[in-house]
Order: C-alpha cells, then sequence, then structure tokens
C-alpha cells in the first residue's frame, strides 16, 4: 500500500495519539506536532476531517486537545485514510523487493 504524505501524517498522528493519551486523556496537537515533527497548523486541519468522521474528540478548556473516540483496537488505517479523503493506492509486492 502506498500512503501519500497526507495519509501517513494522519496515521503517525493517530498513532501518537493512542500511545499519549490510549483514549483517556486528552493530547494538546502542540505535543503531537513536537513528536511528529509537523506543522501544527497541517495538524489542525487533518484533527477537523478525523473529528468530523468520529475518529477523534475534542476536549476544550485547559487540558485540552483530542483523544481516541473509540478503542485503538477497533480504528483501522482505511479508516483514517477515508477521513482525510486520501486514495488508497494498492501495490504488488514482487518477490525479492524489500
Amino acid at each position: 500500500m502506498r500512503l501519500t504524505s497526507k495519509g501517513r501524517y494522519a496515521v503517525m498522528a493517530m498513532a501518537d495519539l493512542a500511545l499519549h493519551g490510549g483514549g483517556e486523556r486528552a493530547v494538546p496537537l502542540q505535543e503531537v506536532a513536537r513528536r511528529q515533527e509537523i506543522s501544527l497548523s497541517y495538524l489542525e486541519q487533518l484533527f477537523a476531517r478525523m473529528r468530523r468522521a468520529g475518529l477523534v474528540s475534542g476536549v476544550r478548556g485547559p487540558g485540552g486537545g483530542y483523544r481516541l473516540s473509540r478503542a485503538a483496537s477497533t480504528v483501522m488505517i482505511a479508516d483514517i485514510i477515508a477521513a482525510v479523503n486520501e486514495p488508497i493506492k494498492a501495490t504488488r509486492c514482487e518477490e525479492g523487493s524489500p
């Protein structure tokens, strides 16, 4: 499967959210942006799309940020890619390819 930059950033940001928040704690996007080295404004755009798709929920106020809307084990990469409106390009692996 070949991912675009947008799709890859969305998947890595969701993995970061699952790792550091686990659905329990709201994680500020500034922390995700710093750890993943992604622009904060770009992450805000991605998370707005993922929120509309029901993958994350936002928490306002002090200690606010984003948390997973459901258990991380139930979120599929295809859900994340679809949420940010990216096409999935499946490629065939050839024998001996890295």
